[in-house]
C-alpha cells in the first residue's frame, strides 16, 4: 500500500485490526448522514473478519487531523473485462462534518488514485446517492464523470436466496 500521507495536520494511513471499532463508528455515522441507519448490521467482529481475516474482502484507510480520527475510506479490487485490468471500487468515503472543507476527502481520493497507479489499475469507481448534491459537485470538481448510462442492480435477502436455490 502507498506510504502514509502526512501534510498540514493531516495523516492518512492503512487501517489495522485494532481500528475495527473506529471503522464501525464511521460506518454508522455515514449511514446516519445517508438516512440509512436502519440498514446497518455490521459489527466490529464482521469488520475484523472482512478487512483483516485470512482472505480480506476489502481494505480501509483512516484520516487523522491533528491526531484525531476524522474520516475513512473502504475499498476493494474489481475487474474490467473490457480493459483487461483491475480497478478499485470505493465502497465508502466519509469525513466527519466538523472536519469537512479541509481537503480530507480529496486527500483520501488522491491516495486511492496513487494506489491505482502503483498497482497498475485502470480506474477508480464509486456510487453516490442521487440526492447528495454536495458530494456530486465535489466529485465533478475532481474530474469524475457520472456513469448515467448505467443502472445499478442488487440482489439481497430472500431474492438472493431464491435465485441461488432456483433450478
Amino acid at each position: 500500500m502507498a506510504q502514509a500521507v502526512n501534510e498540514r495536520g493531516l495523516r492518512i494511513a492503512a487501517a489495522r485490526r485494532e481500528d475495527a471499532a473506529l471503522i464501525v463508528s464511521f460506518i454508522r455515522q455515514l449511514a446516519e448522514y445517508e438516512r440509512l441507519s436502519d440498514s446497518v448490521r455490521v459489527t466490529e467482529a464482521m469488520v475484523e473478519a472482512a478487512l483483516f481475516g485470512p482472505r480480506p474482502a476489502a481494505e480501509a484507510l483512516l484520516a487523522y487531523w491533528d491526531g484525531q480520527p476524522v474520516g475513512f475510506a473502504v475499498f476493494f479490487t474489481n475487474y474490467s473485462t473490457f480493459l483487461g485490468k483491475p480497478g478499485l471500487y470505493l465502497e465508502d468515503l466519509f469525513v466527519v462534518p466538523e472536519a469537512r472543507w479541509r481537503g480530507i476527502g480529496k486527500a483520501l481520493l488522491r491516495y486511492l488514485a496513487k494506489l491505482c497507479g502503483e498497482r497498475g489499475y485502470a480506474r477508480l469507481e464509486w456510487a453516490v446517492l442521487d440526492w447528495n448534491e454536495p458530494a456530486i459537485e465535489f466529485y465533478k470538481r475532481l474530474g469524475a464523470v457520472p456513469m448515467s448510462d448505467w443502472t445499478v442492480f442488487r440482489l439481497t435477502g430472500d431474492a438472493l436466496a431464491e435465485l441461488a436455490n432456483r433450478k
